[in-house]
């Protein structure tokens, strides 16, 4: 019989309030399987941590540390933002990962991000073609963009789209108390560089009787037609609240937030639309405002977190390392909706030359024929994904969340600097 192989764990990108539980179902569910699949390693800062054997032994965790983890926000073992090269253009940072594979006996790499993740995570797997050295590479799918194609949606996005409809909507009621002679426009600006799907979670609160305006990346800005839209509804209502998506852009292309700096997966830094947009609305209307950045609080808001969400979130953390337990490379589980009323799905597969550099845009039929609203198939989409509430244990009237040991593996290899 073959020697159990170990396995190698990973965050990656911006995280979420359900990544850990993920990493819990990746967790547990080998543990479960320790017959089959040896040690569980997770990579301190991602994949930064493979590359510069910065390992971490998640079997010195406790059965119940790691539970926690179901329940606690953010990236536990730390995440980055660091994309492959193709292997001809950096041959050395791959020989670096056959080496530290090959040092700690990883026969599995379950990298846990969203497309640029899935993108290296597809790299990795064809290192046992390119290289001689065989790795089951599952992407374990995780954004809170919900843009990753083939699956239905992302873990990660149902919990964003519960906080962004929860928190436009109880700033409308405070809106709407003080129009009479205060504010009578709030914006949020949310996440979402090129899909508005977070912004259309805003739109949701058109239900619960709110005048609402939606700017989506998929629509160039008009401001006329925008001003237009919001002195109406102003007439109408007394008040209204904007949810603008931070990849908002004018006609030409150009993000009304650029800053003209870049990340470092050379996308354009965002981060400045709600202020824009509440200017514009301050010069032609002239109306008092009020704008918002929900920025990490949207991503990081695990107390309000989608009950579906954290389900999804674990069963595809426990479905990656079946997949792999299965023989299966280079794939990444996927949650396929059955039905919208009752909710019903089921995990699925999908092969990672599908995913990766893939982004999924909101259908043009979700939003309304206007360009400032959702329609009701968009919203027999999204309500489901916010179904529910998962609330972490509280002591102290704080929430309970882990903090993990995070001990290393002894490093077998020389030093490697990252360039």
């Amino acid at each position: 019989m073959a020697a159990k192989k170990n396995a190698l764990y990973a965050q990656s990108g911006g995280v979420t309030s359900v990544i850990n539980a993920s990493a819990c179902g990746v967790i547990e569910t080998a543990r479960a399987h320790k017959d089959k699949m040896g040690k569980v390693y997770a990579g301190r800062n991602g994949i930064i941590g493979a590359l510069t054997e910065d390992l971490i032994d998640t079997g010195r965790e406790s059965a119940s540390a790691i539970a926690l983890l179901r329940s606690t926000p953010s990236g536990a073992f730390g995440s980055c933002r660091y994309k492959l090269k193709s292997v001809d253009a950096n041959r050395r940072e791959y020989e670096r990962l056959i080496e530290v594979f090959k040092a700690h006996d990883i026969g599995y790499f379950f990298y846990n991000g969203g497309g640029d993740s899935a993108d290296t995570c597809y790299k990795v797997s064809q290192l046992s073609e390119s290289m001689g050295y065989p790795i089951q590479a599952i992407h374990v799918p995780k954004t809170v963009d919900n843009d990753l194609p083939v699956t239905d949606c992302c873990p990660g996005f149902g919990s964003v789209a519960k906080y962004v409809a929860v928190s436009a909507l109880e700033a409308s009621f405070d809106v709407r108390s003080m129009a009479r002679t205060s504010t009578k426009v709030f914006v949020l600006e949310v996440m979402g560089r090129h899909a508005g799907w977070i912004a259309a979670a805003g739109g949701l609160i058109e239900d619960e009787g709110i005048p609402v305006v939606v700017l989506f990346p998929e629509i160039p800005f008009d401001e006329r037609k925008f001003t237009d839209r919001v002195e109406a509804l102003v007439k109408e209502h007394g008040y209204c609240t904007v949810i603008v998506s931070e990849g908002c852009h004018h006609p030409d292309g150009t993000f009304l937030a650029e800053q003209g700096s870049k990340d470092a997966f050379g996308h354009a830094q965002l981060g400045g639309a709600a202020p824009v947009v509440a200017g514009i609305v301050k010069r032609a209307l002239g109306h008092k405002f009020h704008w918002a950045v929900a920025d990490y609080l949207q991503r990081a808001a695990r107390h309000i977190a989608s009950q579906t969400d954290v389900k999804q979130a674990y069963e595809v953390g426990a479905a990656a390392v079946k997949l792999a337990l299965g023989g299966h490379n280079a794939v990444m589980p996927t949650i396929e909706r059955l039905s919208d009323k009752p909710y019903r799905y089921r995990i699925g597969m999908a092969a990672l030359s599908e995913v990766a550099n893939v982004e999924k845009f909101m259908p043009r039929g979700f939003i309304t024929a206007d360009g400032f609203g959702i329609t009701e198939a968009c919203k027999r989409y999204l309500r489901p994904l916010i179904q529910g509430e998962d609330f972490p244990r509280f002591r102290n009237g704080m929430p309970v969340y882990a903090t993990l040991k995070n001990l290393a593996v002894p490093r077998k290899l020389p030093a490697f600097e990252l360039r």
